[in-house]
């Protein structure tokens, strides 16, 4: 199927009626009760951790497997040598649409709906990694068209299966610190270089690596080692920086917990970069070295809530009861819930939840467990996905929640990206000391229903962002 062909067929997926090929409609495999057929695309690095954590629930079975780096991808291919290889997720779908009952997508996080969201549109289930989309207007299609087609989804943010996030969530809604004021979470992340220098020289492509296919819907750039493999993650065209990375993580216990829906406005500020001595660096391709964010949301039991951001470093303010020998998350962050009543934190992926010991005998009562525990922890967010496909199971992290948290992290890089927007003064050049205005260092207010902001036109185009002539998906 040639690419323009192809992207105009799924393309009507943001429509109100989708245009399916008859054969697609009328070929979907059902799965044995104990066996589930899958298409992995994206499956070196992370992707390989994925491929390998689903078949070792023993109910899968990978019909094929995609990538565009064959080094990277070497292992897991040589561990499913009956699986069918292409570098070209296009195949997959030509060749193996009658074969398969869904798909897994651990591409960088630009190509995950240009690749999900066709076989998502032909009724297959899916599972895909953190976070769902690149934009906030991906994460609403692909809610869309999860409920509209009545397919079995989850995102890879795996902390949603723990038992953490559930004893969290039965200890805010029993009330045992109070109504919640505020959630100050954070990561060590980014653990890769960011705030580099836009667009670095071409390098010649290894002949292992399809560079074009890897750019998929970005804007065509020369290859550069800078980008690949692991940090993509750094650069706006590809991944989503820190936030991205982990705020599916970290901020997805805040959001279930309390029900936090749309934010209403959000502001950031970000590491100044540096190009020389007095001259302050315009490097807007890529994500800031680290950045604090705030978000407010209305809800309906606790009323307004300021959840805060920080990574690269930044740290929240240490609560003045933590004791000695008290932490506050872990190694890869954490969250702190402040409440009228007490403060409880948990560790990164929503683990090891706890009241501060000043707090303990001033909170109210613990809540006997209430909630359904997902088997095997973390292990066990890859088994719920099958058992879902195979037995209706509920998923802990279906696309009708992580698309809205999607884009609530989504919404707080767009705050980073306006901090970042400057533009030179009138009369002013490159080099001169103090010579940009930041007309987006504001508040920026959103409206979620409408998925627009309010206050700065200029920021809606990062809502839905662009795609390369021919790769156009909304």
């Amino acid at each position: 199927m040639k690419r323009r062909n192809f992207i105009k067929n799924t393309a009507a997926a943001g429509s109100a009626l989708y245009i399916i090929p008859s054969h697609v409609m009328g070929g979907i495999h059902t799965a044995p009760s104990d066996t589930l057929y899958l298409a992995g695309i994206g499956v070196g690095g992370r992707g390989e951790a994925v491929v390998r954590n689903l078949h070792k629930t023993g109910k899968v079975k990978f019909v094929s497997l995609c990538d565009v780096d064959d080094v990277r991808a070497k292992k897991t291919f040589s561990e499913h040598p009956k699986a069918k290889i292409y570098r070209d997720f296009r195949k997959v779908y030509d060749n193996h649409l009658k074969d398969i009952d869904g798909i897994m997508v651990a591409t960088p996080d630009h190509n995950h709906a240009t690749v999900a969201v066709p076989f998502m549109q032909a009724k297959k289930h899916a599972y895909v990694e953190k976070p769902l989309t690149h934009t906030i207007a991906e994460a609403r299609l692909m809610s869309k068209i999860t409920k509209e087609q009545g397919i079995v989804t989850q995102m890879g943010n795996q902390g949603s299966s723990s038992d953490g996030a559930r004893t969290t969530q039965e200890w805010i809604e029993a009330g045992v610190i109070g109504k919640i004021i505020k959630v100050d979470c954070w990561t060590n992340r980014p653990v890769w270089p960011q705030g580099l220098k836009n667009s670095p020289e071409g390098e010649p492509v290894p002949d292992t690596l399809d560079w074009n296919q890897w750019l998929g819907p970005a804007e065509f750039r020369p290859y550069n080692s800078a980008y690949l493999p692991f940090k993509w993650r750094g650069w706006w065209d590809f991944g989503t920086g820190a936030l991205g990375d982990m705020g599916c993580h970290i901020l997805e216990t805040p959001f279930r917990t309390l029900k936090l829906g749309y934010p209403t406005e959000a502001e950031a500020s970000c590491t100044t970069v540096w190009s020389g001595d007095f001259i302050e660096a315009n490097y807007d391709e890529a994500c800031p070295p680290s950045s604090i964010v705030r978000l407010k949301f209305d809800t309906e039991a606790h009323g307004q809530i300021d959840v805060n951001w920080y990574d690269g470093g930044i740290m929240p303010k240490i609560p003045e009861e933590l004791q000695e020998g008290e932490t506050i998350g872990d190694a890869g962050g954490g969250s702190i819930f402040y409440g009228e009543k007490g403060i409880l934190v948990t560790d990164a992926y929503s683990e090891n939840p706890r009241i501060l010991n000043h707090y303990k005998d001033k909170v109210g009562a613990f809540p006997k467990p209430s909630l359904k525990r997902v088997d095997g922890a973390i292990g066990g967010h890859y088994n719920n996905f099958v058992d879902g496909c195979l037995k209706g199971v509920e998923t802990s992290s279906p696309f009708s929640y992580a698309g809205p948290l999607t884009e609530a992290v989504l919404m707080g890089n767009l705050a980073i990206k306006a901090f970042q927007y400057k533009v030179l003064k009138p009369g002013k050049k490159v080099g001169d000391w103090a010579p940009y205005d930041y007309p987006g260092r504001k508040k920026i207010m959103w409206d979620g229903e409408n998925m627009r902001v309010t206050n700065y036109e200029d920021a809606n185009k990062w809502v839905t962002g662009t795609y390369r002539k021919g790769w156009e998906l909304l």
